[in-house]
């Protein structure tokens, strides 16, 4: 796996693939808790042709192992939308992607670019309640490592049987447990509603995040909503079933019109 990722990325940032010459948008992706950029590698891959895709890398993993995890989900939304603005990438439309923590950060960092003035095209928020929904009242992040693991078998995105090896317990499960005080700890704050398009998306057979919960994205915004229910668990968007829909929907949003009234579908049919 490369990555290109030009002056723009820094440590923050990484591009796997060149930006097409005439990029139709730019899609900056945000990763769920416990998780790193090359988990949108293969979304980068399939969108290349016609989006110019940034994901972002959490200090605390992968080549960023030695850096302290942030426990704050506004001060992530902060330092990405740092390095993303830092060499002022305003030349195409932005939108924003991000799945269970990540749609929180990338929910604070839409507000915050919209109080700058700078207009979000979309904004996709993937496995994840509305942020004025609060959380369960579970504390994983106090929890021991067998109960981080037994979230992480429910989820379904995890191959926990890796988790049994000592080394990649301790390389895999702090960044965990500071994401999940980042998600446990967060409380909406009370803004203006946004006036960016929004996307949920979630799985239909997600333990965490239901229909109800997820419907609440419409509250927090002036701009079309629209719900979408896949078939999956929590990580539904990779499931080899599910992948190819997923990516045809970003496609479809990213390159037209999309959408402009509410709506609720469930893959790709349609209900009222």
């Amino acid at each position: 796996m490369t990555t290109d990722t030009g002056s723009r990325a820094g440590r923050w940032l990484c591009g796997f693939h060149p930006a097409p010459r005439r990029p139709t948008s730019r899609l900056l992706m945000l990763p769920h808790a416990g998780g790193s950029a090359s988990f949108y590698f293969p979304f980068s891959e399939a969108l290349s042709g016609d989006v110019d895709v940034l994901v972002a890398q959490y200090p605390g993993r992968q080549e960023r192992h030695r850096e302290p995890s942030i426990t704050d989900i506004r001060e992530l939304a902060v330092a990405v939308l740092a390095a993303l603005t830092a060499d002022g990438l305003d030349d195409v439309p932005l939108a924003l992607f991000g799945h269970s923590m990540g749609a929180l950060v990338a929910y604070e960092m839409a507000g915050l670019l919209e109080e700058r003035g700078v207009p979000v095209a979309r904004l996709f928020v993937s496995g994840c309640r509305g942020a004025a929904v609060p959380d369960d009242p579970r504390r994983l992040h106090a929890a021991d490592d067998d109960a981080l693991m037994a979230e992480l078998a429910a989820m379904g995105g995890t191959d926990v049987e890796l988790l049994s090896h000592p080394d990649i317990r301790q390389m895999v499960l702090p960044p965990l447990r500071a994401d999940f005080r980042a998600v446990e700890t967060y409380s909406h704050r009370p803004r203006q509603p946004l006036r960016v398009p929004v996307t949920a998306l979630i799985g239909d057979m997600d333990p965490r995040v239901r229909p109800g919960t997820a419907e609440a994205w419409s509250e927090l915004t002036l701009g079309s909503y629209e719900l979408r229910i896949f078939h999956g668990d929590h990580f539904f968007l990779v499931a080899p079933g599910t992948f190819g829909e997923v990516v045809k929907l970003l496609r479809d949003r990213l390159t037209g019109p999309g959408p402009s009234t509410t709506h609720i579908s469930h893959g790709e049919e349609e209900a009222l």
